[in-house]
């Protein structure tokens, strides 16, 4: 069964993942470029600014959690990380950097014994961090299993007038033994190629054609050596590619290009339609950055194009073969795994992460069947996310009412604003609903009328009060002073008071007409056989 994760992913890895178990490793983690990334959410009712949450800070500052990593890298079995972690913190120091590498080192050494034998791993990202990333993929996989550093050109030109302008990631792809799954992939041809070496047209079948060598330099003693059709190749101290009896194939089949001139060498006709395309390389230029249009596109600031990690499993993993990322993001690899019918594994270490892949895997693949670990399956498990990350808590119980999540770990006043939902009572107007949710024991009568207020104060329709503790009496009869909101569908409870309990027993807010555009949907994938990347 393919398993989605929340949770810490060097915690995963320890606790539910098995020794070479995994085929293949896709990781994108945060880069280290000191920035703060949100999730945008369209805003249906047409406010000026959208709704955004704080998805994930990717800067890393030195304390007790790096020195906890750097201890668990110096304290483990593989001395050459040791050395080489112990090397870099001399000169870099106790900075920003160096815990980000001391983080990073702990969880790449936990990849390497979760993947097979046969298996390899890209890691992708950007230059701020790649020059260390590499010397620490040297000291875990080996240097001899470095295989390529990829090049994907992540963005269209820029203008920079002080340097050269930044327009490429970085993907690092190693093995871990020298018996790794490689299946060849190709792109098709550029246009001016084939219009400059398969210029030529066969009259009779209209077919293009290149016109290449049949011989190669350097002299040979068997088949390959000897004259054919009167034509000494050794005197010339060059050698057939093929065998003769091979050469009489290619003549038998039409694919001999005889010279006009006597004592001239044939050559190859090599047909443009029987060639495969392109084999990959190392520089990406044909697969874009997503735009803010494409229908690919879900607000994930960091996503990549889904056709990239369909390239990647497709060259790196054959059917049946397990995919893993543990850094999983907005779920890009892992659609791209179920699309190629590979089965997989996510992690996340934030609930917003994990459902919006839930959500764009339901959309993508109707029906489809995985596993969800780490986010709270009873009122003990809420009360334990509740007590351990509040932000995450709220993040998740928004969730269960299919609200866009609203603002994030904002420092100041609280809005009271957690989530919205929106709807269309009378098929047009968009209205909204604001969603407050209290992961505490003590809830009361007063954070009720509360909501109220904010419901007033934003124009909203509708408030709906989520709370991990019952309610009481006083807090339901002041929901129901609150009054109704009329439509020409009835009566709706203007302040809606709803327990993580009930929504676990699959009670849902009374709303009219629910509109789901707020959240980008994922297209729908062919449920049919693959029958090709490109």
């Amino acid at each position: 069964m393919n398993r989605l994760y929340y949770g810490d992913n060097l915690s995963v890895l320890r606790g539910c993942i098995s020794d070479e178990s995994v085929d293949l490793i896709y990781l994108d983690p945060p880069f280290n470029s000191q920035a703060t990334y949100n999730v945008l959410f369209k805003s249906t009712a047409g406010e000026q600014s959208h709704a955004q949450i704080e998805a994930f800070q990717d800067t890393w500052h030195w304390g007790e959690e790096a020195e906890l990593a750097f201890d668990d890298v110096m304290s483990g079995q593989n001395a050459d990380v040791a050395e080489m972690l112990r090397s870099m913190r001399a000169f870099l120091k106790e900075t920003d950097v160096m815990a980000y590498l001391s983080m990073m080192a702990v969880r790449l050494l936990e990849l390497h014994r979760v993947l097979k034998p046969t298996g390899s791993v890209y890691l992708h990202c950007d230059p701020t961090a790649s020059h260390y990333l590499k010397i620490l993929l040297d000291a875990v996989f080996g240097a001899e299993k470095f295989r390529n550093e990829i090049i994907w050109k992540r963005t269209s030109a820029r203008s920079d007038s002080h340097r050269w302008n930044a327009i490429h990631d970085t993907i690092f792809f190693y093995s871990k033994g020298d018996n790794f799954v490689w299946n060849p992939q190709y792109i098709t041809y550029d246009p001016a190629y084939t219009a400059k070496f398969y210029h030529f047209v066969e009259q009779e079948t209209g077919r293009h054609y290149a016109s290449d060598n049949l011989t190669a330099a350097g002299t040979r003693n068997g088949s390959s050596g000897e004259p054919w059709h009167g034509i000494d190749v050794r005197s010339k101290g060059i050698h057939w590619k093929y065998t003769i009896d091979g050469l009489e194939e290619l003549d038998r089949t039409g694919k001999i290009i005889w010279p006009k001139k006597s004592g001239g060498v044939p050559r190859f006709k090599r047909y443009l339609d029987e060639m495969p395309g392109l084999a990959i390389q190392s520089i990406v230029t044909d697969i874009p950055p997503l735009s803010a249009q494409s229908a690919e596109k879900l607000g994930y600031p960091t996503q990549k194009p889904l056709a990239l990690l369909e390239r990647i499993i497709s060259a790196s993993a054959n059917p049946d073969d397990v995919i893993l990322d543990p850094f999983c993001g907005c779920g890009t690899a892992v659609h791209a795994a179920q699309k190629l019918k590979r089965p997989w594994i996510g992690i996340d270490i934030t609930h917003l992460a994990i459902s919006l892949i839930e959500k764009r895997l339901k959309d993508a693949f109707p029906g489809i069947k995985y596993e969800v670990h780490g986010t709270p399956k009873d009122l003990e498990g809420a009360r334990d996310l509740a007590a351990r990350d509040k932000y995450q808590f709220q993040w998740w119980a928004v969730s269960l009412v299919n609200a866009v999540p609203f603002a994030g770990k904002k420092k100041g006043a609280d809005s009271g604003i957690d989530g919205l939902i929106y709807f269309k009572p009378e098929g047009k107007t968009t209205e909204k609903a604001i969603v407050s949710v209290k992961g505490g024991e003590n809830v009361n009568v007063a954070m009720v009328r509360d909501l109220a207020h904010v419901v007033d104060r934003e124009n909203a329709k509708i408030g709906v009060f989520i709370t991990l503790a019952d309610s009481t009496g006083p807090m339901r009869t002041e929901a129901v002073k609150a009054g109704f909101y009329e439509t020409i569908y009835g009566k709706y409870p203007k302040i809606q008071i709803l327990t993580i309990r009930e929504l676990f027993e699959g009670k849902q807010p009374n709303i009219p007409l629910v509109d789901p555009s707020a959240f980008k949907k994922a297209p729908k994938e062919a449920q049919g056989e693959q029958t090709g990347l490109f």
